[in-house]
């Protein structure tokens, strides 16, 4: 049964930078992508901005190369590594197993909307014990936005207009807006308070109990 002090019928996640800190996996395969193609190395300083986006767009803007075939060859190198090695190079922020805890035993509904590719996202779910909080995981797959994602979900009935998006970067608050939805920030992942506050979220927060006591409180 859900508490009444629980103001959404659905909690939608982001992973990456959200529930699970995927830096040390993410730079590693994309530098292993890029050198695989013939594009040098780049910093981690230079990756970690692209945390979050489609890997199209990441990859494009880390190689500089506008060629379709290359950045598809480039996403299938990222993949190779990833989907091996890179999607273990990952750990779970502070504070999320007991956020996700008291957020089931509320009885809300919780799922993931991923720019990830779907069967990695479930991947990394199951090997850091979080796959079993959700009721649904959205991955996307190239040339589909986090936008489309939420959209295939209103549509299919999987939630409805009364759910929040929760994220760490603008495009997971531009995706629900654009799709009527709430959306919230936080602030532990790779997007700071400026560019979530460009986004309108109903909420931004700083820890993972923090964003738990703004659910318990709906904002007026």
């Amino acid at each position: 049964m859900q508490y009444k002090s629980m103001p959404y019928e659905t909690l939608i996640f982001d992973l990456d930078g959200t529930l699970t800190n995927p830096a040390i996996g993410i730079v590693r395969c994309m530098n292993y992508a890029l050198t695989t193609l013939g594009f040098p190395p780049r910093f981690e300083r230079d990756i970690t901005p692209y945390i979050g986006p489609p890997l199209e767009i990441a990859l494009r803007g880390l190689s500089g190369s506008d060629d379709a075939d290359c950045i598809k060859q480039l996403i299938v190198a990222y993949r190779e590594r990833y989907g091996e090695f890179g999607y273990a190079e990952n750990t779970v922020y502070e504070g999320i197993y007991p956020m996700l805890d008291a957020l089931l035993a509320s009885g809300v509904r919780m799922g993931v909307c991923t720019s990830k590719y779907e069967k990695y996202a479930i991947k990394v779910l199951q090997e850091f014990n979080l796959f079993d909080y959700f009721e649904f995981v959205s991955g996307s797959d190239y040339h589909v936005a986090k936008s489309e994602q939420l959209a295939e979900l209103l549509n299919a009935g999987t939630i409805t207009s009364n759910s929040l998006m929760i994220g760490d970067r603008a495009i997971d608050l531009a995706a629900a807006q654009q799709n009527g939805l709430t959306g919230a920030g936080v602030l532990w992942g790779f997007g700071d308070r400026e560019e979530l506050a460009g986004g309108n979220p109903v909420f931004i927060a700083e820890s993972p109990l923090e964003l738990l006591q703004r659910l318990q409180n709906k904002p007026e």
